[in-house]
């Protein structure tokens, strides 16, 4: 009876360690090209055009070639390591444009202000699909409310004006 408990729990924690494994092994897990439409949400109505993401080793090993082709154009870039067991990358633009990005759960998340406007981009790596979003909206569209007190603080709002999502299917 005790040997069967034992071989359990033995069996369950290799389960753990080997699901913790595969967690952690971005962005080798998610390596490949990723396929779709993407749709473009915004006051001026929407729009659909076709959308890759490209996520590729590099001759460096911390280094990843990170490109996103949009109706045929490529925009390339460098997803850097910068520290994985506290999931901490940057999206370097090669131009001197480089964006902190943070990996968790799956996702690699960034948010950053250009010319006086936030956007904000998800990608949500799952087996066989990568699940793009951007968010954007003008700084100069800031809504305040609240600020009545001191235990009511005043809060800024940023109304979302485009939409972009996309979801890519992973390339065999």
């Amino acid at each position: 009876m005790l040997k069967s408990i034992l071989s359990i729990l033995l069996l369950f924690s290799v389960s753990v360690i080997s699901c913790q494994e595969k967690k952690d092994q971005f962005p080798d897990n998610a390596l490949g090209i990723y396929k779709g439409d993407l749709i473009i949400m915004s006051t001026k109505g929407k729009q659909t055009i076709p959308m890759e993401f490209h996520l590729q080793k590099t001759d460096s090993v911390h280094k990843f070639k990170y490109v996103l082709v949009y109706n045929g154009s490529p925009r390339n870039y460098t997803l850097i390591e910068k520290n994985k067991e506290k999931g901490i990358f940057e999206v370097d633009e090669n131009n001197g444009i480089v964006l902190p990005t943070k990996y968790v759960d799956n996702i690699l998340y960034s948010f950053f202000e250009v010319q006086g406007n936030f956007l904000s981009s998800r990608l949500h790596f799952k087996k066989d699909t990568l699940n793009f979003e951007i968010l954007f909206t003008k700084t100069k569209n800031k809504v305040t409310s609240g600020g009545l007190s001191k235990e009511i603080p005043t809060v800024y709002g940023y109304p979302i004006s485009t939409v972009q999502k996309a979801i890519l299917k992973k390339q065999k």
